[in-house]
């Protein structure tokens, strides 16, 4: 594999390291099985992309991204709260439901930014091939999404949240709303799935109304080959496993597909990833049964 494919698996497995945390807080903390994502995504990209296209700063277009993905998130939590739908079924009907939104928000199936300033080329230094700085600027980017997270959720409105996840029934018992505590971990973690959405976007030229199909997958098989890495029940080492198992997947995916003795093509993305993630899970596995032998 090629430096500039190696580079460009780092700069993906970056982005979707972000939504990797996102699920990470909606299925691991929350215990919320959320498939908002795959449409909290494209949305993230949708709103950054029209907003770029329509003159708008880069920087803020991003940060308008990052709450549409919030407020998608509270739809969700909402549904589940006060509507009392059943948390998987209320995140498949805002998934459903964000699909129309997107195309309606575009204008169409997708919205090109081919010669528009974005966040990237704005802070490119004159002297660093595109190909290296983007993977430096999202490192940083990342590195402060899970130095805010990790103080986030040591926080008393964090460790609520927290709380709600492990056990609602006893949250309430210490006076914690748990109703409002899913509605803010909905919230934050669609916010940073609709911020790799954006980033995703001003990367790879433009949005598009399909570019969040799989993300949830995508999302699970980083935190699951980051928990079978780096296994952890303390949070900051959780956060810097699914990062790492973002990084590590897209590795493996782009490792995959650019094997010629292999013989892997693009149509088979989902089939390498449906592989990897199983031999995530049975790692663990492995290792109990070994353990269990030598003992």
């Amino acid at each position: 594999m090629s430096l500039f494919s190696l580079l460009g698996a780092v700069e993906i497995g970056l982005i979707y390291s972000l939504v990797a945390l996102g699920v990470l807080i909606s299925f691991r903390l929350l215990r919320f099985p959320d498939l908002t994502v795959d449409g909290s995504f494209p949305l993230g990209g949708a709103v950054c992309a029209v907003l770029i296209a329509g003159g708008y700063n880069p920087f803020l277009a991003t940060l308008a991204a990052a709450a549409a993905g919030a407020i998608a998130g509270l739809m969700t939590g909402w549904l589940n709260v006060k509507l009392k739908i059943m948390d998987l079924l209320a995140s498949i009907l805002m998934m459903i439901a964000l699909y129309s939104v997107n195309l309606r928000i575009m204008g169409g199936p997708n919205v090109p930014l081919i010669n528009d300033a974005t966040i990237f080329t704005i802070l490119q230094p004159e002297s660093m091939p595109d190909y290296w700085a983007r993977p430096a600027l999202l490192l940083l980017i990342v590195i402060a999404a899970k130095l805010i997270m990790d103080w986030f959720f040591y926080t008393e409105r964090g460790l609520a949240i927290r709380s709600t996840g492990s056990n609602a029934r006893m949250a309430r018992a210490q006076g914690i709303n748990t109703g409002a505590m899913v509605l803010l971990g909905m919230a934050v973690s669609n916010a940073l799935v609709a911020l790799a959405g954006a980033l995703f976007a001003q990367t790879q030229g433009g949005a598009d109304a399909s570019m969040g199909i799989g993300t949830i997958v995508i999302g699970l098989a980083a935190v699951i080959v980051g928990e079978s890495i780096l296994p952890s029940r303390r949070l900051v080492y959780a956060t810097l496993a699914v990062i790492i198992g973002a990084i590590v997947y897209r590795f493996f995916i782009a490792l995959a597909l650019n094997s010629d003795f292999i013989g892997l093509k693009a149509q088979d993305l989902n089939l390498v990833t449906a592989v990897l993630v199983t031999i995530a899970l049975v790692i663990p596995q492995l290792k109990r049964k070994l353990a269990k032998r030598g003992s």
